[in-house]
């Protein structure tokens, strides 16, 4: 029987000793040897250890000169765009979304996109028989793809059935949680289950060369089902969002070792599939011929993408004693409560008998911190009831203190809001200085943006 090796551990300066005793021998402190539990010792680790006996392996330098893996362009230009320019030889992705929102489309029209260039493609479906899987390729126009097609659960099935003639480019399973592996007890879809399925996919794809996609459930509150450590076993992590309620899809790359994070791809759900959204601006922005208030435009960065949003406030007085109401829907509600309150404490507006309402149009969600004064000026035109000039742009963060403060990547977003039309630009001090076709009006501070709107300078 294994036996456990007592040790004692000064807990002033890290000293082992093997018996307990009052003054610890290294840093002469009194009673501070703690009891530890040690290593189990067995006859083998008595008489072994790790520093032997394994398998020696090459180092490389940073410099040496090893082909870098090729890439698989999909024909979809803004799944590539998430991708860093397409799939990875020997990569592992794992794209995750709620039910429904398209992930099985999206990748079924990839896999039929690469299987027409004269790649091998293999699906498999754990959740769909393969007669379900074909008639939505004859739905989407794609049912004389050559895609290889299975339905099955079993990793030990799926990896002898591909193991016995040459790879296949691409394998894509759908999904992980229907997957379940005979080396270890437990139903498809526990933590056990979906760790060893993905472990043993994952380390076939880095062996033979094929880029692995893999289709993960999400929990309510929207993140990937299973171990948290699946996410850091593969090398892609991309997020498929979206409200059913409305016709755009985002791809949103959460985790690229192959390329840039927080890049976006667009997409439109229509009766033939999902369709690419070149700009995506057009979705987001509401087209009015008259100006109202309240309503400002805010040019949003996805990654290296540009994306003008509109951004609604409105407010509402309330008789006095009644508690007023914060609704806030695509914008961080803390951040609405930040803005109101240094609208109040440093500019001298009154929020507090007011209801205010914050909308980010067409259903986008921002949680770029450029936002603020896009959303202040929002505020103080609907406080106003001064209409913000429908040809202009506004971006920059707040701070406590009132002060505006500049932001990343300005000169990108003057140049997408001069290609759609926009002549005007309320920006941070200093970012006019970058040369842009827009008339930009800098202001340093809040206080001097709101004697701004307010005198309708």
């Amino acid at each position: 029987m294994a036996k456990v090796q007592k040790r004692f551990v000064c807990q002033a300066c890290g000293a082992v000793a093997s018996k307990w005793q009052g003054q610890c021998v290294d840093c002469a402190e009194w009673n501070t040897l703690v009891e530890d539990a040690g290593a189990v010792v067995t006859p083998f680790s008595a008489k072994h250890n790790l520093q032997a006996g394994g398998r020696a392996f090459e180092l490389t330098g940073l410099d040496s000169d090893i082909a870098l893996p090729e890439r698989a362009s999909t024909g979809i230009k803004e799944l590539d765009r998430a991708l860093g320019g397409g799939f990875v030889e020997g990569s592992a992705t794992l794209i995750g979304g709620d039910p429904g929102i398209g992930k099985s489309t999206l990748l079924l029209q990839a896999t039929a996109k690469l299987a027409d260039q004269g790649l091998s493609v293999a699906y498999v479906s754990g959740e769909e028989a393969a007669d379900q899987v074909r008639l939505r390729a004859r739905r989407l126009g794609l049912g004389k793809s050559p895609v290889q097609l299975a339905a099955a659960t079993s990793v030990r099935d799926i990896l002898t059935t591909l193991g016995q003639g040459k790879p296949p480019a691409l394998l894509v399973i759908d999904s992980i949680q229907t997957m379940h592996s005979d080396l270890i007890e437990g139903a498809p879809g526990t933590v056990s289950q979906v760790r060893a399925s993905a472990q043993e996919l994952i380390r076939f794809a880095k062996e033979r060369g094929t880029a692995l996609v893999l289709v993960g459930h999400v929990t309510k509150d929207g993140s990937i089902a299973g171990p948290r450590v699946l996410e850091h076993m593969v090398d892609t992590v991309l997020s498929f969002e979206g409200e059913r309620s409305h016709q755009y899809r985002i791809l949103r790359a959460i985790k690229n070792r192959f390329g840039g994070t927080d890049e976006i791809g667009v997409f439109a759900m229509e009766q033939e599939g999902l369709s690419e959204i070149s700009n995506p601006s057009s979705l987001f922005l509401t087209h009015r011929d008259e100006t109202v208030t309240g309503a400002t435009v805010f040019p949003a960065l996805e990654g290296t993408r540009p994306v003008l949003v509109e951004i609604q406030a409105l407010t509402v007085r309330l008789a006095s004693g009644a508690t007023p109401r914060r609704a806030v829907v695509g914008w961080d509600s803390g951040r609405l409560a930040m803005i109101l309150a240094v609208l109040e404490a440093r500019c001298g507006l009154s929020f507090s008998t007011c209801e205010v309402y914050l909308n980010i149009a067409g259903g986008y969600r921002v949680s770029d911190p450029a936002a603020d004064l896009a959303v202040a000026a929002a505020l103080i035109s609907a406080l106003s009831e001064t209409p913000v000039a429908s040809d202009s742009i506004s971006f920059g963060e707040i701070s406590l203190s009132g002060e505006i403060r500049p932001v990343a990547h300005g000169n990108l977003r003057l140049k997408e809001a001069a290609k759609l039309g926009f002549t005007r630009a309320v920006v941070p001090a200093g970012t006019g200085k970058e040369k842009s076709a827009l008339r930009c009006t800098e202001f340093r501070t809040l206080r001097q943006f709101v004697d701004h709107m307010l005198r309708r300078d």
